[in-house]
């Protein structure tokens, strides 16, 4: 594959035609940052045009990389279990993050996550604003503080405003909570679990709000 240079935005590769499928394909060719060189792939994000429930995360990690599909990876299994114990199908939720590439650093034969910096985070967040167009989900989810500070302004703080409903232009429900990959970085079991019961009570407050949005 040859090595073409980033255009500065993923705003240059977007299809004329807006659907899952138009976007997805377009999402393959971005050279919107310097990301698409060192990821595997775009990972795109993945679930049904109508879902109610969009959940946003960062970017995809080493497992989603090779994979391209979004949350396979151990965060990923742990959004899993989350979701069925507050009784959310994850078939019925559409799942992507802000950036579509993994940014890596190398240490050893490993591959480890780095954050995305703010140039390239604001070159991919075309797709995902895309995404959002199409889905125009009910409950807009975003997990941990790059996805919530994309979508919700440099000034939110997950840590303050975790769990509660925020107004904003994305869907007609808004709300933050961590990414589950720090439910992972707990540094013992009983934390981990306490972080989980936290992670899925914040969950359980979607079903109630989707009932009522339908009735």
């Amino acid at each position: 594959m040859s090595r073409m240079p980033a255009t500065g935005s993923a705003a240059d590769f977007l299809p004329e035609r807006r659907t899952l499928p138009a976007l997805r394909a377009a999402a393959a060719r971005c050279h919107g940052c310097p990301l698409w060189a060192r990821g595997t792939q775009t990972v795109f994000g993945e679930g049904p045009r109508r879902a109610r429930v969009m959940l946003v995360g960062e970017q995809p990690g080493h497992e989603e990389d090779l994979a391209g599909k979004p949350f396979v990876g151990p965060a990923g299994r742990a959004l899993d279990r989350a979701l069925e114990a507050a009784g959310i199908a994850r078939t019925d939720v559409y799942v992507t993050n802000v950036v579509k590439h993994f940014k890596w650093v190398p240490k050893g034969k490993r591959r480890i996550h780095a954050k995305p910096n703010q140039m390239e985070i604001a070159a991919c967040l075309p797709w995902l604003e895309a995404e959002l167009d199409v889905i125009k989900p009910v409950v807009l989810v975003c997990l941990g503080a790059t996805a919530a500070q994309a979508l919700l302004g440099p000034k939110f703080r997950v840590t303050k405003q975790r769990g509660a409903w925020v107004p904003a232009r994305w869907a007609p429900y808004v709300t933050a909570t961590v990414h589950p990959s720090a439910i992972l970085r707990a540094p013992d079991d009983a934390a981990r679990h306490a972080e989980m019961e936290r992670f899925v009570a914040d969950l359980k407050r979607i079903p109630p709000v989707l009932t009522a949005r339908a009735a």
